[in-house]
């Protein structure tokens, strides 16, 4: 009897392939009908998939107005100061103020109100160095694939719009990456940071309640502190101190927006001392308190 190899191998090849491997976490996908959409100076921590069923939704961004097409879907990066409202029934220029309720199907395509904006969301984050791509507002053209399968997602979603089963998870997984990996290059040219960087990266972003001083990370690398502290400032172009407090309150804003939990509780996963420390660094990166944020959306169902 012939071995081909002495050892089994699952993969013959010898040469090494690098994969970037993608993070992929949703934190909400809904179609809701709107009957008030005042949302200003919205700047959030995930990645916004946003389409709209009929006219009348505007995005304000850098001084440029978008008025949003039903052809088009909109992604929005994290970190990205927007404004957005419904034209038909704009109130409030302070302030993120939302009406609605999420669309019901009983078997017939949801009808399209005069007084009412139908839609669709989704938040997701796709980790590091993912989620730190320049901010923008980009529109994607719909194609037939892309609107057939943005159909059966909303139709899903007015049939049950909590627990979601594996094939419908899968899909909408799918139908994310499809659009981002056909978007322009130039999004992701951020992310071509020197692996040392990129591992530290994702160190903190698991580890956020734990040792994060420069010293400590800087031997993870086997660096000295100073080289690091100067390599991490020129890949992300701040430094890493900053980039600490920038995540962490990345994160307690993903928390008070998608969790249910208090301050203190937020407070301590981060690793912060007390409520009165994180409320002073929550402060003075969004200019806001965390009890403020918390109350900064009127929600009405």
């Amino acid at each position: 009897m012939k071995y081909i190899h002495e050892k089994e191998v699952g993969d013959p090849s010898k040469q090494r392939q690098i994969f970037t491997n993608i993070d992929l976490k949703l934190l909400c996908c809904r179609f809701w009908s709107f009957s008030l959409w005042d949302c200003n100076n919205m700047i959030f921590p995930y990645w916004r998939m946003y389409w709209n069923k009929n006219d009348g939704g505007i995005i304000e961004y850098n001084e440029e107005i978008y008025q949003m097409d039903k052809n088009f879907l909109y992604v929005i990066p994290p970190f990205t100061s927007f404004n957005a409202k419904y034209s038909k029934n704009h109130i409030y220029n302070e302030g993120i103020h939302v009406s609605g309720k999420p669309v019901k199907f009983t078997g017939e395509k949801a009808k399209t109100e005069d007084k009412h904006l139908l839609h669709f969301f989704i938040h997701f984050n796709l980790g590091v160095p993912f989620d730190n791509v320049n901010p923008g507002i980009h529109k994607i053209k719909l194609s037939n694939h892309y609107r057939d399968t943005l159909n059966d997602i909303i139709i899903n979603l007015g049939i049950e719009n909590k627990k979601f089963p594996i094939k419908f998870n899968l899909k909408l997984q799918s139908f994310i990456t499809e659009v981002l990996s056909n978007m322009d290059n130039e999004l992701w040219q951020t992310i071509n940071i020197d692996q040392r960087v990129l591992k530290i990266l994702r160190y903190i972003e698991y580890n956020m309640n734990g040792n994060l001083s420069n010293d400590f990370l800087a031997s993870e690398v086997n660096m000295a502190p100073n080289s690091f502290a100067r390599l991490f400032k020129k890949e992300i172009k701040i430094t890493l101190h900053a980039f600490i407090q920038k995540r962490k309150i990345a994160r307690a804003c993903e928390l008070f927006d998608h969790s249910n939990k208090t301050i203190e509780e937020v407070a301590y996963i981060l690793g912060y001392a007390n409520r009165y420390h994180f409320s002073r660094v929550f402060k003075l990166v969004t200019g806001a308190t965390p009890a403020t944020y918390r109350l900064g959306a009127v929600i009405k169902i």
